[in-house]
């Protein structure tokens, strides 16, 4: 006859074989699916918030790539290297701007494409580059001018 403890150490094991197998699955399943071809270009940011590795690059609000690394650079800029989908190319002028999906989504970075002949080509930088806008500042600049303007009006109706 088995014993509870025995039962409960049983169930255990097969409990943590078949978590184990299903971690095992899914890193083969999303290895074969993660795309490795493409190239990298590089984008630097003075503010680079909600974004990380992972983040999507867009163009015309298709995903065509993704963020694959975050650092600083020598005067504290955040520098992301982009993973671009093979076959999509830049021209030199184009630019990468952080947005955001909706108005509390998530962010990500669209790509402007520009009007040069000549392209981006792997391990170069865009030349132009948006920061992301911080919606707590915005709000906070909109109210400090509703504030300054119901002051201005105190002032002219004594």
């Amino acid at each position: 006859m088995v014993t509870s403890r025995e039962r409960e150490t049983l169930i255990g094991a097969c409990v943590l074989l078949t978590g184990m197998a299903v971690l095992g699955f899914a890193y083969v399943v999303g290895g074969k699916h993660a795309k490795t071809d493409g190239y990298e270009l590089v984008a630097r940011f003075n503010k680079a918030e909600g974004i990380g590795v992972g983040s999507d690059l867009r163009l015309a609000g298709v995903s065509i790539g993704k963020v694959v690394s975050q650092g600083l650079d020598d005067h504290f800029r955040a520098v992301l290297t982009l993973r671009v989908d093979q076959g999509i190319t830049f021209p030199v002028d184009s630019g990468a701007l952080i947005q955001t999906d909706g108005l509390m989504g998530a962010k990500y970075i669209s790509v402007q494409p520009g009007g040069e002949d000549d392209l981006l080509k792997p391990g170069q930088s865009f030349q132009f580059t948006q920061d992301s806008v911080n919606v707590q500042d915005l709000l906070e600049q909109i109210v400090a001018q509703g504030e300054a303007r119901r002051a201005k009006q105190k002032e002219g109706g004594r």
